[in-house]
């Protein structure tokens, strides 16, 4: 019928959970990109290794060392470079996840309080507190 209008409350509740289901993606992303990097990296070693094995050469200032295995020991270098980046942005990454988890935690803890507090003769249910989780 009518349109239910949300309380204050329940909006800033929504918008908690919002901000740490975001903050948590962002840190799962982070360390899928690292893997992801670290494994990259992993693999243009083992081709690093096998061109200076097919070749004979392993001395990257030798005149006839393989361009293919200094292309790819620079890639690696760089990937790993962006992956030692990632991971000081992991760091931070983490460190607001779990204040945003530890705020809504706060708030859904504060949320029974504050229903009794404006009905004291009504106790919130344990029911309705679960639909808050």
């Amino acid at each position: 019928m009518g349109y239910r209008t949300m309380k204050p409350r329940e909006t800033a509740l929504r918008l908690k959970r919002f901000e740490a289901e975001e903050k948590a993606r962002k840190v799962a992303e982070l360390e899928l990109m690292i893997r992801e990097f670290e494994m990259i990296a992993s693999d243009l070693d083992r081709q690093v290794r096998v061109e200076e094995e097919r070749t004979g050469i392993k001395d990257s200032a030798h005149f006839s060392y393989s361009t293919f295995a200094k292309s790819a020991s620079a890639r690696r270098d760089n990937l790993r470079s962006s992956a030692d980046e990632l991971r000081l942005k992991l760091e931070a990454a983490v460190r607001e996840r779990d204040e945003a988890a530890e705020q809504l935690t706060r708030a859904l803890a504060a949320e029974p309080r504050d229903a009794e507090r404006a009905n004291p003769r009504r106790r919130v249910s344990r029911h309705e507190t679960a639909g808050l989780r």
